[in-house]
């Protein structure tokens, strides 16, 4: 699978995963907290392969001012992460957080599946999008077997703050 198709499979896969959260209704704690754990999970690892392969690797030309903004959407979405590994599902801003988040990531997945995806498309041959798409894949499986959403509060607090 090339690099592109793997990451708009992981899109699908947590837009999947906020659908089964929308769906889940109220006093369904334990599961609430399943799933924003896999969504936290999958959304942190994704943003670690993008962030230390895909996005160095397509950072030439036209593709440059897209990539830093797909950055800071990353830690717009982090932020939030974090602020959610605070609380409880009871809680009665978890949901408002989680309908944040998702639209946090709905718009960053629509830019890069409209845009920065295109782009990275003229960019580089198919055998490159393939030899990086294992690459890929490889790197996210071994991140999400570290229940990566815990790395998230220290990658926003060693960010930019937002004031």
């Amino acid at each position: 699978m090339d690099a592109i198709e793997l990451l708009t499979q992981q899109h699908r896969e947590v837009d999947e995963l906020f659908e089964k959260f929308e769906k889940a209704g109220e006093g369904k704690d334990e599961l609430l907290m399943d799933l924003f754990v896999r969504i936290a999970d999958n959304l942190a690892a994704h943003a670690v392969i993008e962030e230390k392969i895909f996005y160095p690797s397509v950072y030439v030309g036209p593709t440059a001012d897209k990539l830093q903004e797909a950055v800071e959407e990353h830690l717009s979405v982090k932020r939030v992460i974090a602020d959610l590994l605070d609380m409880d599902p009871s809680d009665v801003q978890f949901k408002a957080k989680m309908k944040v988040l998702q639209e946090l990531v709905e718009h960053h997945v629509e830019e890069e599946e409209k845009d920065l995806f295109k782009s990275v498309k003229k960019l580089m041959t198919k055998e490159e999008l393939a030899v990086m798409g294992e690459q890929l894949e490889a790197m996210f499986s071994e991140v999400i077997q570290t229940q990566p959403r815990m790395q998230v509060p220290r990658e926003t607090d060693e960010a930019a703050p937002l004031a």
